[in-house]
């Protein structure tokens, strides 16, 4: 063996101790920042344990007929609790379930949880364990509100038990497959590599201080209520896994939805869909306006110059249409 070979191999060898050095201290401060986002920002409910041992993170409050309330991609539980809850809880059970992989809610499959793996639960999935879930509290013929992302696990929960779901009420619903590909922001770190390498890095040192704005962009043309963010738990949304749950998630959406789509017109249970003119993120003409020409017993109301989030900016039109919901339902009102 030639020194100039040892010296390219020594080299070698220094450069990948030096990597794998850096790639340490990135996933040790990757851990210290995601002990510290969930010590500031603790479960709100309660941590139920299916029989499988799988946890689900729900919060559970008030009393009349159960209305179950799935957030969108990015989010936690949180969201509704921020405000739209205080409004439902005097005539409602109000069940606020984090989706699989988010706020503290486990994968459906430790497998999904995996740097290598591309693949993500479909809503389907998500609604098995939404719904194991939902048995351990007695929910019973609810109201499904879902939001944004959670618009489709919505409609997948009325597929799996069409004669125990009440109504719908879809909100900024991403529900119909779109036309083109997602940005670079949901590839990336849906990729191995990028879940590897970028996701980490992220975690480690991206500034909290930066989320307001991110988040702040969600409501255009409006702007998040003040404390928003941090009630939130926006950070959260930080963490290696919860990352990477949701680029993919959103990454093989698309997919999942061209299987759905087929089997939405047998919905025959109300549904209220409730969507803002101005929302580009979800646009109305691509996901609200065609399935309520699909649904046969659907009602679509567009809100006028309202964006993606209408449960934060006009949360009295949302509480409208699931009083809506629930008396297309049948159902009696609240104590």
């Amino acid at each position: 063996m030639s020194w100039r070979t040892l010296g390219r191999k020594t080299f070698s060898l220094v450069a990948a101790g030096l990597f794998l050095t850096g790639c340490s201290a990135i996933d040790q401060r990757a851990s210290q920042r995601e002990a510290q986002f969930e010590a500031e920002n603790p479960p709100v409910g309660q941590i139920l344990t299916l029989p499988d041992g799988r946890r689900v993170h729900a919060f559970v409050q008030g009393s009349g007929p159960d209305l179950v309330l799935i957030h969108g991609a990015s989010g936690n539980l949180r969201d509704f609790t921020f405000d739209l809850t205080r409004r439902l809880t005097d005539r409602y059970r109000v069940i606020a379930l984090d989706r699989p992989g988010m706020g503290y809610t486990d994968r459906t499959d430790a497998a999904y949880a995996t740097v290598a793996n591309n693949g993500a639960e479909s809503p389907e999935e998500q609604v098995v364990m939404l719904q194991a879930a939902a048995d351990l509290l007695d929910v019973e013929n609810p109201i499904v509100l879902g939001h944004s992302y959670g618009g489709a696990v919505a409609m997948a929960w009325a597929l799996a038990r069409p004669e125990d779901t009440a109504a719908l009420v879809i909100v900024s619903g991403a529900t119909i497959p779109w036309e083109g590909g997602l940005s670079f922001s949901y590839k990336v770190p849906s990729s191995t590599l990028g879940s590897a390498m970028l996701v980490p890095a992220v975690t480690a040192f991206f500034p909290e201080s930066k989320l307001e704005p991110i988040v702040d962009g969600v409501f255009k043309p409006q702007h998040a209520p003040e404390g928003y963010t941090k009630g939130l738990g926006s950070a959260l949304s930080l963490r290696r896994d919860a990352m990477r749950a949701n680029a993919r998630q959103v990454n093989v959406l698309k997919d999942h939805l061209i299987t759905m789509l087929p089997r939405y017109h047998s919905l025959t249970l109300p549904v209220e869909i409730l969507h803002g003119a101005a929302d580009t993120t979800v646009p109305a003409k691509v996901h609200a306006i065609p399935l309520s020409e699909i649904l046969p017993n659907a009602n679509l109301t567009q809100l006028d110059g309202i964006g993606h989030m209408p449960h934060q900016v006009a949360p009295e039109a949302v509480v409208d249409a699931i009083d809506r919901a629930r008396s297309r339902a049948g159902l009696h009102k609240g104590l």
